[in-house]
């Protein structure tokens, strides 16, 4: 199963200084059914601790995810940043789903190489 990001989640989670072990384990438990919200479209919402705090107040995190085949971090958001996704921003996070879960193999290989897509290591 791959375990990737996007690289403008990439940046954000940077930016917030998220732990790589903290993006593994919301792997982790995205893959055991524990999530926040299934959003349709294999897209599923699940918060993340921020460096020094609980996950209460911490971020939240858009993942794409399809059992067995591959997980991706495609956004990410401070919860006083905003509520929730809106309409326009869901639809267009379930458009992007439906692209990367139709990516093959070798289409991932060539994203990972140009460093479109990063790997999370676990």
């Amino acid at each position: 199963m791959k375990k990737l990001m996007t690289k403008h989640f990439s940046k954000w989670a940077a930016r917030q200084k998220i732990p790589k072990r903290e993006l593994a384990n919301a792997l982790t438990e995205i893959m055991d059914g524990n999530f926040e919200a299934n959003l349709g479209g294999y897209l599923y919402k699940k918060r993340i601790r921020f460096e020094g705090q609980g996950k209460s107040g911490g971020g939240r995190t858009i993942i794409c995810y399809k059992k067995g085949d591959r997980a991706i971090f495609v956004h990410g958001f401070a919860k006083n940043e905003k509520s929730n996704l809106s309409k326009k921003e869901l639809i267009a996070f379930k458009e992007l789903s439906k692209i990367l879960l139709r990516l093959s193999p070798e289409e991932i290989a060539v994203a990972i190489e140009n460093k479109d897509l990063i790997e999370v290591k676990s």
